[in-house]
């Protein structure tokens, strides 16, 4: 078989080698200061008739947007859309009620006003918001906990369950957190704090959703086998909620349970004929519609909550109710808890905004997205309504049946309104075990997220562990603490890995200003002289002591025991060289005495010596200055000569291989305190070895950091940085030539001999 050949093109820049001392020069930085924190807040505050249009364009979406409404092209696949919509939200509102542990009309009520606030403040135009299957149990679980059945049992004849008390408490407290997830939200959007949901990565969200799900398949056991079991919101609560439905099995109601089955069958069917036909389809068949219409017709023909005991929806009330403020008392219960809910419903809705943006070629404001959400929880809660977010299955079908815009969602929510004052009352002999089979079908998209684990497993295990993580502990822990346990294990996983950084040496594939590691390219070869050393991450506190102790490592040689060896082997050059200074003085006083016409006994030889050498005051202070004069320099010659010989050569130590090291620091976004203290104790250390070291990558900002954080000096300047690995392998190539021609090439030059001139 024939290969063909790629044909290389060539490119070719001459410039100049340039440190960064002389880029400054050529391209000196900006003197223009950011302004200070105060006088950005003071320019955002300022109020004129530009800046409050912006802030009300900005703000409220609907008049950008509508104004410019393409009404022929768009307005027919929105009325469609939002038709096909709520004939889905339809059904799922009233089960969800049910997980959310509020009567089913509540549901109705969530799947209205929330999603009309929605259309005027959101961003996105696919999306279809409302109730959500893991939202309402994360809302059920804390209702329950906080209002259980056990606190309204009433004495009558036995111990009777006052439902009516029951589902008033519940409403309050779900009301309540739909305030309290309104209010954190629309706060987090007013504060620019949209970015937090990037904490909560996909692997975290999916494996999240996935154990949601099973929770949400525990809840609806009850209702689709006709009984109650004890459910409680602690840990281990779906291990004990199992004990506790298996314990329960043989009160099953059979026709509950026949009921279940069937409609199990039937939607099951009829959604895998909608995916498979979905290109043939105009619209998929609305059974989730049809199944609870005839259930209805079935549950009320045949009496089956008189015949057979099959537990119905009970009274609707008709129209709708005046707003209510929800109650503060129940405030402090649930704050913690109500944060959870209000990241959780962010990350699901800015998730799939984006999804669907990317796709159709638009873009979302990440904080109005979340103020959107906010307020549409904030006041959706005076007209008792539980908290809401966005559903994969209502999205597609909103994206599949002509969807172009928010009037889709206006349109669902009108269609609602009419079902919400007129049609209502009709479905109250509904049977729950419908709902809850309507509920259970429509996480068959969650549970296919299983199939995570084995993609996961081929390509990433760090997400694959995230996952799992998640699963397990969301699974065990409840859905509260699971998730702060993932969101802990994903942070966890992000530190490990700047922990464990990938190093390199790197080599220069030939003829290019390319450079490699030398472990992965086997014709990459090391620049003679020069050590290049690379770090995959930033070097911080964490582990800066552990890119000392890699480039040491990675080098070839040991460092410190050869400072070590330097140090002893001056020390015994320095004793040596005391001792011959000492034998130097006693030489020079032999001379002195001599010269002063003195004795060994101490005595002045008077014949020998010269009257004007006589003792006198003037005479003995001329002496001694010489004498001290004469050990001076003698000092001073010997510290020279030491400082000439105390190279590893001279000492009769190896020397390294290689005269120059450059530090690769491309990778670096910051630089801290810790890491510019390891970057001196580098420098020095190597200098000791006779070796100079190079930066190189720095960014501007690293730059200033390095200057803010003292790193500069005498010994350590900017002629020391380069723009690039080649620049700095050039100038080293060009400057160690040169010295070697000259004759002068001499492995102990400090660090900064030979650099280019700053002035």
């Amino acid at each position: 078989m024939e290969v063909k050949m790629q044909r290389r093109t060539s490119s070719q820049v001459t410039r100049s080698v340039l440190s960064e001392a002389e880029l400054e020069q050529i391209a000196s930085k900006s003197q223009k200061k950011e302004p200070s924190l105060w006088r950005r807040g003071r320019d955002k505050l300022r109020c004129s008739g530009t800046i409050a249009k912006f802030l009300l364009l900005k703000f409220i979406p609907i008049l950008r947007w509508l104004p410019r409404y393409p009404v022929r092209e768009w307005l027919p696949g929105d009325c469609i859309s939002g038709i096909s919509v709520a004939v889905v939200q339809l059904p799922q509102g009233l089960a969800y009620a049910l997980l959310a542990a509020v009567p089913p009309i509540f549901g109705l009520y969530s799947s209205f006003y929330p999603v009309l606030v929605y259309s005027i403040f959101g961003t996105s135009r696919h999306i279809s918001t409302g109730t959500f299957a893991v939202l309402s149990i994360m809302v059920g679980n804390e209702v329950e906990k906080l209002a259980p059945d056990e606190n309204f049992m009433v004495l009558g004849n036995g111990t009777v369950l006052d439902v009516e008390a029951r589902d008033k408490a519940r409403v309050d407290l779900a009301v309540a957190i739909c305030f309290l997830v309104g209010l954190f939200q629309v706060a987090l959007g007013l504060m620019q704090f949209g970015f937090v949901v990037t904490y909560l990565s996909e692997p975290l969200i999916r494996g999240y959703s996935t154990a949601a799900s099973m929770h949400v398949t525990l809840s609806q056991l009850k209702n689709m086998f006709g009984f109650q079991f004890k459910q409680e919101s602690q840990p281990l609560s779906l291990i004990y909620g199992l004990i506790s439905f298996f314990s329960m099995l043989p009160k099953t109601n059979i026709g509950a349970l026949i009921s279940s089955l069937v409609a199990l069958g039937a939607l099951f069917t009829v959604k895998s004929v909608n995916q498979k036909f979905a290109h043939k389809l105009p619209v998929p068949i609305p059974i989730e519609l049809f199944t609870i219409i005839v259930f209805t017709g079935i549950s009320y023909g045949m009496k089956l909550k008189e015949m057979f005991g099959i537990d119905i929806v009970g009274h609707i009330p008709i129209g709708m109710n005046a707003p209510l403020p929800p109650d503060t008392k129940l405030f402090g219960k649930m704050i913690g808890s109500s944060f959870v809910i209000a990241v959780v419903a962010y990350a699901i809705t800015i998730s799939m905004g984006k999804m669907f943006a990317m796709k159709h070629g638009y873009q979302v404001d990440s904080n109005q997205e979340l103020i959107a959400l906010g307020l549409s929880n904030f006041v959706g809660s005076f007209f008792q309504c539980f908290t809401i977010g966005t559903a994969m299955s209502r999205s597609l079908v909103q994206e599949n049946t002509g969807g172009n815009s928010q009037v889709a969602g206006i349109v669902s929510s009108l269609v609602l309104l009419i079902i919400i004052i007129k049609v209502g009352e009709l479905f109250e002999h509904l049977p729950k075990a419908i709902l809850a089979s309507v509920v259970i079908v429509n996480l068959h998209g969650i549970y296919k997220q299983f199939g995570d684990l084995s993609v996961l497993w081929r390509t990433n295990k760090i997400d694959l562990l995230i996952w799992l993580v998640t699963f397990v502990a969301t699974l065990l822990l409840n859905m509260d603490l699971g998730l702060a346990v993932s969101v802990v294990c994903a942070l966890l996983t992000v530190i490990v890995r700047t922990q464990l950084p990938r190093y390199s040496i790197l080599g220069q594939v030939s003829e290019t200003d390319i450079y490699r590691d030398l472990k992965d390219f086997d014709q990459v070869k090391e620049v003679s002289g020069i050590k290049i050393f690379r770090s995959s991450c930033t070097v911080y506190f964490a582990n800066a002591e552990l890119y000392a102790e890699s480039l040491k490592a990675k080098i070839g040689i040991d460092v410190d025991r050869l400072i070590a060896k330097k140090k002893k082997a001056i020390s015994r050059q320095k004793r040596k060289g005391k001792k011959e200074k000492n034998q130097v003085a006693r030489k020079e006083n032999m001379k002195e005495n001599k010269v002063t016409g003195r004795d060994n006994n101490g005595f002045l030889d008077v014949e020998k010596a010269d009257p004007k050498e006589m003792p006198t005051k003037e005479n003995d202070f001329r002496l001694a200055e010489a004498a001290d004069k004469v050990v001076l320099e003698t000092q001073t010659n010997t510290t020279q000569k030491t400082s000439r010989e105390s190279t590893l050569e001279s000492l009769g130590l190896e020397k390294p291989t290689f005269h120059s090291l450059i530090l690769d620091f491309t990778a670096a976004n910051f630089v801290d305190t810790v890491c510019i203290k390891v970057l001196k104790n580098i420098f020095r250390d190597f200098c000791e070895i006779e070796v100079n070291v190079y930066l190189v990558g720095c960014q501007t900002h690293v730059i200033d950091q390095l200057e803010e954080g003292n790193f500069f000096s005498k010994t350590i300047t900017k002629a020391q940085l380069f723009a690039s690995i080649h620049d700095a392998v050039m100038y080293l190539l060009k400057e160690h030539d040169q010295e070697a021609k000259e004759g002068i090439l001499d492995p102990a030059l400090p660090a900064t001999k030979g650099l280019h001139n700053q002035n």
